[in-house]
């Protein structure tokens, strides 16, 4: 078994394929438009989606936003140099929320910023 993606339900696609491509370096993989359900689905992710878990962003056309919600986490990733990460998502205007520091109680360094829409995400720098 394999993880094969995760879902998140965008207010606007351009302006969310624009953060993970353009500011946390995705590729958009592929892109499909419902006409009479009225959405569109586009998969980003930094490999390819037969050995990679990827990043489902669903844009459903008559919905500009959506509520966060309390279950909902945050999604991780992993990044060589996690203070020269975060320097460069600020100067593209990003929302480092949580600048990068050991997590409380342990050694390991992380960071956060929000997507467009407000969707946590949690840097972790690599071993």
């Amino acid at each position: 078994m394999r993880l094969l993606h995760t879902m998140l339900r965008v207010g606007d696609l351009n302006r969310s394929l624009a953060f993970y491509t353009e500011v946390l370096g995705m590729n958009l993989l592929r892109r499909s438009e419902n006409d009479e359900y009225r959405y569109t689905l586009a998969f980003v992710g930094y490999g390819e989606e037969d050995s990679q878990t990827v990043l489902e962003l669903t844009h459903n056309w008559d919905q500009a936003s959506y509520e966060m919600g309390t279950a909902y986490g945050h999604i991780a990733i992993g990044v060589d140099d996690i203070y020269q990460v975060c320097e460069q998502l600020k100067k593209q205007g990003a929302d480092v929320y949580r600048d990068a520091g050991p997590v409380k109680g342990g050694s390991t360094i992380i960071a956060f910023v929000r997507d467009p829409d407000g969707y946590a995400i949690e840097l972790i720098q690599n071993h």
